[in-house]
């Protein structure tokens, strides 16, 4: 077993709350806020964290992290961007008629497994995505699945053996 795969072992089984829980916490922590990405990480008290950004719709960006056993939300951090980054971020939830509950659920329907991470991005062809990381526990593997974030469909799929 790799260095990463017995740290997604460790981890993973710790976390009593779900990535969509988190983004549930974090949203409702930003009033008027929709997500962008969560990602399951230890903290740095050792706990399980969920780290989440949302957004308001004029861009505005904040991280919340979420306790993953009790699913208590943190206070919100506003980020600090600028007008371009926030314009930027704004148009990008705009055009993601998908939400991160329905990529990661396109996902899982292909690899069954714990959902350890949903971001909003770009890919290579402009177009936007929603990343979402998928760790199955027979081999604690971690799969990235690209899902289109208009269309729903799965653009790519990667398998991280390391």
């Amino acid at each position: 077993m790799t260095e990463d795969q017995r740290s997604r072992k460790a981890l993973v089984p710790e976390a009593k709350t779900s990535y969509d829980q988190a983004l549930k916490a974090a949203t409702g922590a930003v009033s008027g806020s929709k997500a962008v990405s969560v990602e399951l990480k230890r903290g740095s008290g050792g706990k399980p964290e969920w780290v989440t950004e949302v957004a308001t719709e004029s861009g505005k960006a904040s991280t919340v992290r979420v306790d993953a056993v009790s699913g208590k939300a943190g206070q919100p951090q506003a980020k600090k961007d600028d007008d371009d980054d926030m314009k930027k971020l704004a148009d990008r939830l705009e055009r993601a008629t998908v939400t991160p509950q329905q990529a990661a659920a396109t996902a899982t329907a292909r690899k069954s497994g714990t959902v350890t991470a949903v971001e909003l991005d770009a890919n290579d062809q402009k177009k936007e995505i929603w990343s979402v990381d998928v760790v199955t526990k027979n081999d604690w593997n971690k799969t990235t699945f690209d899902v289109d974030a208009a269309e729903r469909k799965i653009l790519r799929e990667h398998v991280d053996r390391d």
